[in-house]
């Protein structure tokens, strides 16, 4: 296979994730329109993604070597599992009741920027260093998500919009803190876990809390429905494991490409595409418009244009092409 057809292939797989993953938009603000109380849909998702993965695992490393990591350090597992699962995801579905999938789908791409302005927290090395023109660039995306919020609000926020503003801005934070968090103690303590196991170990170490969200939920709003609990089935299927393997899939596939694999990883970018039209068609959610509709699009270009910064400084240094993958997989 050549190896522009191989790129192609790999674009075309991370567009269909992007696509898998856009179900956490879609279907949390159709869970939430039903009514469906906030804990429940976090919770369940996570409740329903375990089994899920363990139908996965003996294709994918076994389950043997995540039990054996977990036990011997349970302190980080749990921490950052809380962290970049729990507090995440928490967050997000809070915010789901808030505004349209296009709006929540846009403003979580702020993680694009997050895990690069949470390396400084956590490494001594040159990993913790901020490059300028990425830097540029995430300032252009914030401004894309500020302007989207304003349009949205009709030149202004609301209380309600302010803390579903704020609660996305810290799920997309906490995604790839808890994430990379992981990743720098496997590292350390010398583990070597792929993106799968990885993912495993963080779902099964935050179960938990999970079940402390349900019991929550349960008191609070009684039993899920059961439309809430299949379209949370949904969810952890389609953007947990379905969505979750293909972007891996894509992105191993042209790790030695900077070029193809900024190309790859822009593909995320269609998630606010695919938010907007599938919310529009099943949803009745309005389509963006005005400044809006112009945020929106300084998003997607800003998330091209990050996706190209990176990969350029990553050009021949495999460690730092790891880390472009690392803030993906939940």
């Amino acid at each position: 296979m050549s190896a522009r057809r191989h790129a192609l292939y790999a674009v075309l797989i991370a567009l269909a994730s992007a696509l898998f993953f856009t179900c956490t938009y879609v279907l949390n603000r159709a869970a939430a329109d039903g009514g469906g109380h906030w804990a429940w849909t976090a919770s369940l998702r996570y409740l329903f993604t375990l089994p899920m993965l363990l139908a996965v695992m003996p294709l994918q490393g076994g389950i043997g070597p995540v039990w054996r990591a977990i036990r011997a350090h349970p302190g980080p597992w749990l921490a950052w599992s809380a962290v970049g699962f729990g507090l995440f995801y928490l967050c997000l579905s809070y915010a789901a009741a808030s505004g349209p999938s296009w709006l929540v789908a846009a403003t979580f791409q702020l993680t694009v920027i997050a895990g690069m302005l949470c390396a400084p927290l956590l490494y001594r090395d040159e990993r913790a260093r901020v490059p300028l023109p990425a830097l540029l660039v995430g300032a252009a995306i914030v401004a894309g998500v500020l302007l989207m919020q304003l349009g949205h609000g009709g030149g202004r926020l609301d209380r309600a919009g302010w803390i579903a503003l704020i609660c996305v801005a810290v799920a997309a934070f906490a995604y790839p803190l808890g994430n990379r968090g992981l990743l720098l103690h496997l590292e350390r303590a010398g583990i070597e876990l792929n993106a799968t196991q990885r993912v495993f170990g963080m779902t099964l170490a935050s179960q938990p809390l999970w079940w402390a969200s349900a019991l929550y939920a349960g008191v609070e709003a009684g039993a899920p429905t059961a439309a809430q609990a299949w379209l949370a089935a949904g969810v952890a299927l389609g953007a947990g494991v379905i969505a979750t393997i293909l972007f891996f899939q894509a992105t191993g596939m042209v790790r030695n490409d900077p070029t193809a694999l900024a190309a790859t990883e822009a593909m995320q970018a269609a998630e606010i595409v695919f938010a907007t039209a599938i919310g529009a068609l099943w949803l009745g959610e309005a389509w963006p418009r005005g400044q809006a509709l112009a945020g929106a699009g300084i998003v997607v270009l800003g998330i091209v244009g990050f996706s190209a910064v990176a990969a350029r400084a990553a050009a021949g240094n495999e460690r730092r092409l790891r880390r472009l993958r690392s803030d993906r997989g939940g």
